[in-house]
């Protein structure tokens, strides 16, 4: 039997538990944010999106527009000043009048020579890769407490396990990430907050077929991989549906891979 629609609408798993409820999405714009804020529109879900590119948020947007039911709301923010992070979260939250689900899943996979990293690099990779996560996870924690339920998806990287170098400060923060996501889960548990994390492998987004995957890369990736293919935005995306929806209300203090059997 073939391959199933991967990409197509007639593919997706619909999850009634989803319809109507209130969803942030980090990194939002392009790449599997965009799926991820394209996947919940078109389970009904109320989402709004935050990022600093104006033009992918609008073109987005302009898409979903008039194809899903509840058209998702773009919020400008710099993850990186946890200030302004706040505000607009609160600002979400108070459009919402609550929130259910938060997908961190904003971060620079910005490769690096150990030797050239400078306190000032460090620094930034934290801001972008690690400190928006727990300071969203921090500003949706209130209404999901009082509301005794909530779903927190935060995004790592396969990087680490697979101990890849060339990346040094961006695979710290990744693995750091599983140690956030099951400290949260126990910290949150008993007010129903489910916290878990998903390990993307090699995913085809633009950013990734622009910049690194040459036909050679393409070739090393499938020797690695068990599925001779590429892995798509969609394939994470729906697992982060999944992992939101009340099919997976027993699931917390996990931490999943879509990776195409790489690890």
């Amino acid at each position: 039997m073939g391959r199933r629609g991967v990409g197509t609408e007639s593919g997706f798993a619909t999850y009634p538990s989803l319809r109507g409820r209130a969803v942030l999405v980090t990194g939002g714009a392009t790449g599997i944010g965009a799926s991820v804020v394209e996947h919940f529109a078109r389970q009904g879900s109320r989402v709004a999106f935050f990022d600093v590119q104006d033009e992918a948020a609008r073109e987005l947007v302009e898409r979903l527009r008039g194809g899903v039911e509840l058209t998702p709301m773009y919020f400008h923010c710099d993850l990186t000043d946890v200030g302004e992070l706040k505000a607009r979260v609160q600002e979400a939250v108070a459009r919402f009048g609550g929130v259910d689900v938060l997908v961190n899943n904003a971060a620079n996979d910005q490769r690096h020579r150990t030797e050239d990293v400078t306190e000032e690099f460090w620094d930034e990779s934290i801001a972008v890769n690690l400190r928006p996560q727990f300071f969203m996870i921090q500003a949706v924690l209130p209404a999901m407490k009082a509301a005794g339920a909530g779903a927190i998806v935060n995004l790592g990287s396969i990087s680490w396990m697979l101990g890849q170098g060339g990346m040094a400060a961006y695979t710290a923060c990744k693995s750091a990430v599983i140690g956030l996501t099951r400290s949260l889960a126990r910290d949150y548990g008993a007010y129903g907050v489910r916290v878990n994390a998903v390990a993307p492998g090699w995913i085809m987004t633009q950013r990734q077929l622009d910049l690194w995957v040459t036909p050679e890369v393409e070739q090393d990736i499938y020797a690695r991989q068990c599925l001779k293919r590429k892995i798509q935005p969609s394939e994470v995306a729906e697992f982060v549906v999944f992992l939101a929806s009340d099919a997976a209300s027993a699931c917390t203090n996990q931490h999943y891979v879509v990776d195409g059997g790489w690890t």
